[in-house]
């Protein structure tokens, strides 16, 4: 069952001056795996991921490889779409964006994103520039995304 309309066409890539999303899947496991192997106190600190059990220290290179292959068969069957936050210099990962239906009432969708602790100055433009893409590009009418 998919969260957004069967004619929508979910976009596959943001760009800003800072940062480029596009989808996640195996091709970035190192990339990703590193990004948020060496953030995770950071990562569990950042608004919208204090009810979540991840990320885990205990997973390894091979498991995250599973969570990503899941994310990407997730985004082909549109019942949740996961981006890679890119850099733009080095193309390295430094977080995610992650749009899954809501559980919570009154939001059709719910949003979290986090960027490495080496980055963390990117946690508010990332923020701003996801709730504007999500209003310019996207069907939902009610998202639920932690204030930063």
């Amino acid at each position: 069952m998919t969260f957004v309309p069967e004619s929508f066409v979910p976009p596959t890539e943001l760009v800003t001056a800072d940062f480029r999303l596009e989808p996640l899947g195996p091709q970035h496991n190192e990339s990703d795996y590193a990004a948020w192997i060496g953030s995770v106190a950071h990562i569990q600190a950042t608004p919208g991921f204090a009810d979540w059990d991840w990320p885990d220290e205990s997973l390894t290179l091979a498991d995250n490889l599973r969570d990503l292959d899941e994310h990407a068969r997730d985004f082909e069957t549109r019942i949740g779409f996961t981006f890679t936050v890119l850099d733009l210099n080095t193309g390295a990962s430094i977080g995610c964006v992650y749009l899954y239906p809501s559980k919570q009432d009154g939001y059709d969708v719910q949003v979290r994103s986090w960027v490495t602790e080496q980055r963390a100055d990117l946690d508010v433009p990332l923020w701003q520039a996801v709730q504007d893409w999500l209003a310019a590009e996207w069907p939902f009418e009610a998202p639920y995304y932690a204030a930063r």
